[in-house]
């Protein structure tokens, strides 16, 4: 449990040598505390610092679009080509998924700016009886599956390609407070491995 507020007073029993501290808080929490009465706490006391609200995963989209600003490409574009350097395949039964389509611009672009799957180039091209070209892709999960070391494997590559270009990144001690969010978001969620 944790609140904003201030250090009211602060007094000491001389017969039992303890600190008796008054705080008032920024909102109604004689509800919540009102169970912990009496029981032994472990009190922390720290100078007050606005959190701030992204997550590893909200500050990845904020740099997706610097960086795809910057470099003239689609969120969804640039966030596919992050998955296919810095992500993770999708795998079944131990083993990762293959799909196969059209060796064609057409069919380049449509992997590209893909919102709802994300698929990898391979170089593996066959040619079809009737003459057409198809490329073997790998699928690759989507980032929202990440746990914490995944997702900063993402973040270090995506960090590392803004850096190139000039684009301002998060302290890494910032960034470890994200992921530490991140992770606590996920379980919050029930998404734990």
């Amino acid at each position: 449990m944790e609140f904003k507020g201030q250090l009211k007073s602060i007094s000491c029993d001389y017969f039992t040598g303890h600190t008796l501290i008054t705080c008032e808080t920024d909102e109604m929490a004689a509800p919540r505390l009102e169970e912990l009465q009496g029981i032994p706490l472990a009190i922390t006391f720290k100078k007050f610092r606005k959190k701030r609200s992204l997550d590893a995963n909200a500050y990845y989209w904020v740099l997706v679009a610097k960086l795809g600003d910057k470099l003239n490409l689609s969120k969804p574009h640039l966030h596919n080509i992050l998955l296919r350097r810095y992500g993770q395949p999708a795998i079944i039964d131990g083993k990762m998924i293959y799909l196969v389509l059209p060796d064609s611009d057409q069919g380049a672009r449509a992997a590209d700016e893909a919102e709802t799957f994300h698929i990898k180039p391979t170089s593996e091209v066959k040619t079809g009886r009737d003459g057409e070209r198809f490329r073997t892709y790998v699928m690759l999960r989507g980032s929202s599956t990440y746990n914490t070391e995944e997702m900063a494997h993402l973040i270090d590559g995506l960090v590392s390609e803004c850096k190139e270009v000039g684009i301002e990144t998060a302290a890494p001690e910032e960034l470890s407070r994200m992921l530490e969010l991140y992770e606590a978001n996920r379980k919050r969620k029930g998404k734990t491995e």
